[in-house]
């Protein structure tokens, strides 16, 4: 997959689903669990004990159009690591220069987490295929809709503390995409299934942005 189809994945629904577990099988359980619901892209963070191994289980059962990427890629081990699992993208809560690197040396596109403008402009110029904001919530959607005044072609997923209720206002202030954790995975699989229900629709009836 290039890396322009897996951002086009991204943006298509808006949401990507963050999984974060105590262990590898429960990891593929919660994956399982958003991919089955409905959604198309999914993160398997790094903070999961042995991580690399649920990414390679949830890749090999992954629906047909699903795309699998690995999230708190810290350094380029990491990034080698989960895209030799088969990730097919990196998330990173900070922005470091070589993990950057690494995913491009990999093949893969990468969004590193930032929470300044002068950490945007400078994820960019590295190369970022698209900028994480993190913590969206401290933030907010005002602050993004601020800065991509300045600065509209602005790729921009905010992630932490995103919700059905503010994924709107998020894509309304120019947000290609939400990233959603413990939000949408909390519960069983009837609950997991309805809050994704509820996110895809709240991202397909947000507004376009606001130039």
């Amino acid at each position: 997959m290039q890396r322009w189809e897996v951002l086009s994945a991204l943006a298509d629904q808006r949401v990507l689903g963050i999984v974060r577990a105590g262990d590898p099988d429960e990891a593929v359980t919660l994956a399982r669990r958003l991919l089955g619901a409905g959604l198309c892209c999914v993160e398997v963070a790094f903070t999961t004990p042995r991580a690399a191994e649920a990414i390679r289980q949830v890749v090999a059962d992954a629906p047909d159009g699903a795309v699998v990427g690995a999230g708190t890629v810290l350094d380029e081990a990491d990034a080698a690591a989960a895209v030799a699992a088969g990730a097919a993208f990196l998330v990173a809560p900070d922005l470091d220069e070589g993990v950057v690197r690494a995913a491009h040396h990999l093949g893969v596109p990468v969004m590193p987490g930032t929470g300044t403008v002068t950490e945007m402009r400078r994820a960019l110029k590295l190369g970022a295929d698209a900028v994480k904001l993190f913590p969206a919530a401290h933030l907010g959607p005002q602050w993004l809709r601020d800065v991509r005044a300045a600065l509209p072609a602005l790729p921009v997923v905010p992630t932490g503390g995103v919700t059905a209720e503010t994924l709107p206002e998020w894509i309304g202030a120019g947000a290609v995409a939400c990233g959603m954790g413990s939000w949408l995975t909390s519960g069983g699989d009837a609950a997991a299934s309805e809050r994704v229900t509820q996110a895809l629709a709240a991202a397909a009836g947000s507004p376009s942005p606001r130039r």
